[in-house]
């Protein structure tokens, strides 16, 4: 088990022979749409289910209809900008995936006010969980086996800007357990966001998933940019809200227009998604992806940004081949999955639309039975990333 990291649509069900149950429904009415997806998930004992849905719906009476459909199953998810379903892309839906219990111990956590978290109330959780899954395991009718290991889950509100801190100190808390997540969204509005726990939707928080398994995975990251020679210093910010008020001493949406050569045009989403910038962490670039251009011109970003920080202007390579690149791999480590718990950026989704590749990568999405949603920032281990696509590949018996 490790952590790997390189830089069409069908009805509410799984497909035959799938190992791990999936589901997507378009049922406008919370109640019909937690049927679908119960039905959908089949008649397997579950020990999670977790579901992705648009922020369109009636948060309460999905939250309600969902417990009413899977009783003592516990439930959790997060709001989406977009879901992906077991037919790939997909919009104002809900999927579910279901973990057998014949195959998964989880325990999970409510993290409430993750605005005020701090490192220290990572030890608290973590040594919860920990002590919750030696318990769950120890009670299990028939033992797992030494050779089950875990990883980690975390959703958290996309909009709570605590990402940075709450994803760093889980995994230092977690030590060698390795962690991927993502920040909930709500297609593009940037009002409000949120997470699904024991029967409530709750914003400014999070839910922290602990998965013992005997089957083999691995937790991965991929991004299809590289680094350019074109360099800007923030010379103005405000770190806590993550907005940058100036670039090389210019206004920041001005001089971010110049440098990737549209000076004069509207700053606009889906000009974000083709032109990102990188920084340098640890001999390594990681996006910092721009959210959206404010009415003084400056800039707010996904990610946790300072003044004197050096990005660089990126350059896509071909989002296609990287896939193929990163399925590639994890099937050479795990064989082919039976499920990839994937979470992608709203600017990945946005790039493929821009360039017309919606369809192709909905095509692999399918194939290689990826099941997750279109996130506002994505976690791997310790570090809060932007377009990215990030997850847990898991394996066959």
């Amino acid at each position: 088990m490790s952590t790997r990291e390189i830089s069409a649509e069908g009805p509410a069900g799984t497909a035959p022979g799938d190992g791990m149950p999936r589901a997507v429904t378009h049922a406008e009415r919370p109640d019909e749409a937690a049927r679908e997806l119960r039905a959908g998930l089949g008649g397997m004992a579950l020990d999670l289910v977790v579901v992705f849905c648009a922020p369109s719906y009636d948060r309460h009476a999905l939250a309600d209809a969902l417990a009413a459909e899977f009783g003592m199953v516990p439930v959790i998810g997060c709001t989406t900008a977009g879901e992906i379903g077991p037919g790939g892309y997909t919009t104002n839906a809900v999927v579910a995936v279901g973990f057998p219990t014949e195959d998964f111990c989880i325990v999970t956590a409510l993290v409430d006010h993750v605005d005020r978290f701090e490192i220290a109330d990572s030890t608290a959780i973590a040594r919860s969980l920990l002590s919750r899954r030696d318990r769950a395991m120890a009670s299990r009718p028939v033992p797992m086996g030494e050779d089950a290991r875990s990883f980690a889950m975390l959703l958290i509100d996309g909009l709570s800007m605590s990402e940075e801190t709450v994803v760093s100190a889980l995994h230092n808390a977690l030590i060698d357990i390795p962690l991927f997540g993502a920040s909930a969204g709500d297609d593009l509005h940037f009002e409000r966001t949120f997470v699904l726990h024991e029967g409530a939707f709750h914003p400014n928080a999070a839910v922290v998933a602990l998965f013992t398994t005997t089957r083999p995975f691995t937790v991965f990251r991929t991004q299809h940019f590289v680094s350019s020679d074109r360099k800007m210093v923030v010379t103005g910010a405000d770190p806590q809200h993550r907005i940058v008020h100036e670039i090389n001493a210019e206004p920041a949406g001005r001089e971010y227009a110049r440098l990737v050569g549209l000076e004069g045009e509207p700053l606009t989403p889906m000009i974000f998604a083709a032109h990102p910038v990188v920084v340098r962490v640890g001999g390594q670039y990681h996006v910092r992806s721009i959210q959206k251009v404010n009415d003084d011109e400056s800039l707010t970003f996904f990610c946790a940004i300072d003044e004197g920080i050096v990005l660089t202007v990126a350059e896509g390579v071909d989002p296609v081949s990287n896939f193929d690149g990163l399925i590639e791999g994890i099937e050479a480590e795990v064989g082919a999955p039976d499920l990839i718990l994937g979470c992608d950026c709203i600017l990945r989704r946005l790039e493929m639309e821009q360039r017309q590749l919606n369809a192709v990568m909905s095509d692999r999405l399918a194939r290689h039975r990826v099941v997750g949603f279109c996130a506002y920032g994505e976690q791997v281990n310790g570090m809060h990333v932007n377009q990215t696509f990030t997850g847990v590949a898991i394996g066959g018996r």
